[in-house]
């Protein structure tokens, strides 16, 4: 069974899931952070391939990107990182990029060779739906990969609808219409989504300016958790501590 399956089926409430930038602030940092995070209680670790343009970013993960390129990271040095993470880590890993590097890579040998990892899903947020649906479902399927689709404040209710039908692991809710790291929650906007999701059948983490313990509690209040992102970039690239940050979301 996929790991994130299993965190799902053993786990419904105050799921953690934490992104993070490969190669930032070094380009070796990428296994230490990911085994700091296990050490510290995270339940899922979303890894960023760094891209030239990431347009769903806001500017902390931006910066940290073209720094990570700057250091010489590549998605074909990250998957060689990563080659033997499954001997030190359990948790379910899933990488997030933009789908020009992996055009590139390949898309079918990019598929097999995460598989071969362990990497348990993907986030494609330039990835059209219907594309997917058409062309690369069961491809990722064939790798036992989740591909995490995203829902925004504006989707529409049929669309949620059909993003839940062909849906896996789990729905990333964005909790605005901005990119990362841009605004805080707004109540007003978690109700109507919660609202909005109440007959979906898969499970919901809810991602886009949450930072602290009360951003988090609030977030896993309309869903099964919550995805930090921008505010633990921050928190890395200031050189302060992993483990000091991570409890201070739960204590």
């Amino acid at each position: 069974m996929n790991r994130l399956d299993k965190l799902f089926n053993n786990k419904k409430e105050n799921i953690l899931s934490i992104y993070f930038t490969a190669g930032f602030p070094k380009i070796d940092d990428t296994v230490k952070i990911i085994k700091e995070l296990e050490e510290n209680g995270v339940d899922l670790i979303e890894i960023g391939i760094p891209f030239s343009d990431p347009v769903a970013d806001g500017a902390t993960i931006q910066e940290s990107s073209k720094i990570a390129l700057q250091n010489g990271m590549t998605l074909k040095l990250l998957l060689s990182q990563l080659k033997n993470i499954r001997q030190e880590v359990e948790m379910p890993i899933i990488l997030m990029g933009y789908l020009n590097p992996i055009m590139q890579y390949r898309i079918e040998k990019f598929c097999a060779d995460i598989e071969k990892i362990g990497i348990d899903g993907l986030i494609v947020p330039d990835l059209p739906f219907d594309l997917f649906i058409k062309d690369y479902k069961e491809l990722f399927a064939k790798y036992n990969l989740h591909n995490i689709n995203l829902i925004t404040p504006s989707t529409s209710n049929d669309r949620i609808k059909l993003i839940d039908e062909h849906s896996t692991g789990f729905i990333y809710v964005v909790s605005s219409a901005s990119t990362t790291g841009t605004k805080q929650l707004d109540d007003s906007v978690l109700k109507n989504m919660f609202n909005k999701l109440q007959n979906i059948k898969s499970p919901t983490l809810i991602g886009f300016g949450i930072s602290d313990k009360q951003g988090f509690n609030n977030a896993c209040n309309f869903a099964n958790g919550a995805i930090i992102g921008s505010a633990f970039v921050k928190t890395i690239g200031e050189n302060m501590s992993v483990k000091e940050y991570i409890n201070s979301l739960f204590v």
